[in-house]
């Protein structure tokens, strides 16, 4: 843990207290690189812990298949010892091909209140992209957009969901003394779930099925949706290529991305709508709340932690939903199709009393995600970041 000693330590003079960056090349090391984050932000009510199994696997090369197009490299800092901060470079030659740039990213940032200290990690980072050839730094951004991604700049008391990064406030001041500036923003509403839908989204949704000879799926059974694996994944990449960041996934990620979606999801909560040749045209997946399980579990899945996230996933009554993904057919998207979509969900919801629903992050300038919202009392209560500075060379 990180003693109180250290943090006062840190708040020393330069000269006082020395600050030591140290490479993370083994496992070892690296579970410490994943628990610190929960050691950081111990007693914080609005953080919710990743799982650390799940973390290690995303970090390993042997586990995560974006390192076919990813290189990596784990830094940590320390005084007299004791672990103070963390971050990751990423280099991702598949998004540099993609959107034409020299970039590095960084991830997993994470620091205790001491500008040298986060100042030492990004310059570990930097230094390695210049090394590489690279001419900026942006992040956090994770290997793909499936993964974290977004400083959080707004809501830092407002519970975080169990997929999207928290981070205390001081960082937003650290990342300007750092020179980072502005980016792109995500934002994040919490929506109250009404009694029942306005009578004009079913009209919406029925006239939008008629009109372009589509049909909804209702499955019985989650495994039911396995032989649309691929058409969606075809469909995910039409309708969120052109936005910040995305890339293609490569066969095995799509495996495991489906994978481990099926594992999560009701029939009740997947939504499909396909056209006259069975071809899906919009999709939708929303999940029970896993926020409060995640805390309980401590990011540990045991002994007792996968029984606190076995229950959130498979409760008759869940309080709150979140939605993971809405992709629709760019030429369906303003046919009335999403209304399609927000009927099966919002209906797939009423079954187990929900009250709020919490979307994920929606890039700010993405007009049409955000229209969908506006028949529903709604509000903002998260804001994140991407980063990004050039570098000297």
């Amino acid at each position: 843990m990180i003693s109180e000693t250290a943090t006062k330590k840190a708040a020393l003079p330069a000269d006082e207290c020395e600050i030591e960056i140290r490479e993370i090349t083994d496992r070892a090391e690296l579970k410490k690189f994943v628990e610190f984050q929960n050691i950081l932000y111990k007693g914080c009510e609005a953080y919710v812990p990743a799982l650390n199994f799940d973390e290690l696997d995303t970090l390993d090369p042997k586990k995560n298949p974006a390192y076919d197009y990813c290189d990596t490299k784990f830094f940590m800092a320390y005084i007299d010892g004791k672990p103070v901060g963390r971050i990751c470079g990423l280099l991702n030659r598949e998004y540099n091909r993609v959107w034409d740039r020299k970039c590095v990213r960084f991830t997993r940032f994470d620091y205790i209140d001491d500008i040298r200290v986060s100042k030492k990690l990004i310059a570990a980072v930097e230094d390695w992209a210049l090394s590489e050839g690279m001419d900026e730094v942006q992040g956090p951004m994770g290997f793909t957009d499936f993964d974290k991604e977004g400083m959080l700049v707004e809501g830092f008391d407002e519970p975080n969901m169990f997929f999207t990064i928290y981070n205390h406030e001081y960082y937003v001041e650290h990342m300007a003394r750092l020179g980072y500036e502005k980016s792109v923003d995500w934002i994040e509403y919490k929506i109250t779930a009404p009694d029942s839908l306005d009578p004009r989204i079913y009209s919406i949704a029925e006239r939008a099925l008629k009109n372009n000879n589509l049909r909804s799926i209702r499955f019985k059974k989650t495994r039911d949706v396995i032989p649309y694996k691929q058409k969606i994944f075809n469909l995910l990449y039409e309708g969120y290529k052109h936005l910040y960041g995305y890339i293609p996934l490569n066969q095995a990620q799509i495996d495991m991305v489906f994978d481990q979606f099926v594992t999560m999801v009701r029939p009740d909560f997947l939504s499909l709508i396909v056209d006259e040749n069975d071809d899906p045209v919009a999709f939708g997946v929303i999940v029970p709340s896993m926020s409060e399980a995640a805390r309980k579990s401590s990011g540990n899945l045991f002994p007792f932690g996968f029984i606190h996230l076995l229950k959130a996933l498979t409760a008759k009554k869940c309080d709150t939903l979140e939605f993971l993904l809405i992709a629709v057919k760019p030429e369906l998207q303003s046919r009335g199709v999403n209304a399609q979509l927000l009927v099966e969900m919002f209906d797939g919801a009423k079954k187990f009393g929900v009250k709020y629903c919490e979307t994920g992050p929606m890039l700010e300038s993405n007009n049409k995600i955000h229209l969908m919202w506006k028949r529903f009392e709604h509000r903002q209560h998260h804001r994140r970041r991407c980063y990004i500075r050039k570098l000297d060379k």
